[in-house]
């Protein structure tokens, strides 16, 4: 096959991860969408008002007191993870009740009613709110994560720029190396011809 010839069927070939990269990495660059897709929900906290005095533990590596609308709260990390306990008694604190995490979100929701608007779902820890917004509660954390249709779209994204086309990592790898073996075979063929017509 002349070297022309081979130039334009790999140009074809590439030209659909061409299309991908450029559209995808003009929207990583303009950042459309972003701020709500990706932002950082967190349960609201309130002064603390109590003098709660606190031992610390001997394998707790940090310890945080907040106060929540469900009250208090003890947030230790140690080597084997995160713990959730009753600042009063260091006990484990029980897990949320359906109604103490409606509670919860609810409050912490405020802070962009246009994007969560109200709860409409609860499944165990994860929420679903009537804009279609779904939020993740740690409880042992007491952190929050929140996804919209606007973050899988994003993430969407990613996956067309990075050859993650198929959803099966060693057939994507194998995509991608391919993809940038033909980059390489295709500059390198374009500098020959380059070269060639000097």
């Amino acid at each position: 096959m002349k070297t022309r010839t081979l130039h334009r069927f790999i140009g074809l070939i590439m030209l659909l991860p061409f299309i991908g990269w450029a559209i995808t990495g003009a929207i990583f660059f303009l950042k459309p969408g972003y701020a709500g897709a990706y932002e950082l929900l967190q349960v609201k906290t309130y002064p603390l008002e109590s003098q709660t005095v606190i031992k610390p533990q001997n394998d707790w590596l940090e310890a945080r007191l907040v106060k929540t609308i469900l009250g208090e709260h003890l947030l230790v990390r140690t080597a084997q993870g995160a713990r959730h306990l009753d600042p009063q008694t260091l006990a484990p604190r029980n897990e949320p009740t359906e109604d103490e995490i409606q509670k919860l979100l609810s409050d912490a929701l405020q802070i962009n009613p246009s994007r969560y608007g109200h709860i409409n779902k609860i499944e165990g820890k994860q929420i679903t709110t009537d804009t279609g917004v779904r939020v993740t509660l740690n409880w042992e954390r007491l952190t929050l994560t929140q996804r919209g249709a606007d973050t899988d779209r994003i993430d969407w994204f990613y996956k067309i720029h990075y050859l993650q086309w198929t959803g099966i990592a060693l057939l994507d790898k194998t995509l991608g190396a391919v993809g940038i073996a033909l980059v390489v075979i295709l500059s390198l063929l374009g500098l020959r011809l380059f070269f060639r017509r000097g």
